[in-house]
């Protein structure tokens, strides 16, 4: 059962990784959006930003549920 404490402990961090990267790029084409007045990049930059927001919150809240779920005490 150890095992399976560290397997989500590392999907977690995997999931943290996805959507903070996720977020960054999402940031950088919403500024890139507003540098060529592009209302379509803004708005793809907006949506992977909360994308990316929605990604890591899974990441943190989720997987810990999980985690506690199957923990035997």
């Amino acid at each position: 059962m150890d095992i399976f404490i560290q397997a989500l402990s590392v999907v977690q961090a995997i999931l943290f990784l996805i959507g903070a990267a996720l977020g960054i790029w999402g940031i950088v084409n919403l500024l890139e959006g507003y540098g060529s007045d592009n209302p379509g990049a803004k708005s793809q930059g907006i949506k992977q930003f909360v994308a990316g927001a929605g990604v890591v919150l899974i990441g943190i809240v989720l997987v810990p549920l999980l985690a506690n779920l199957f923990s035997v005490t």
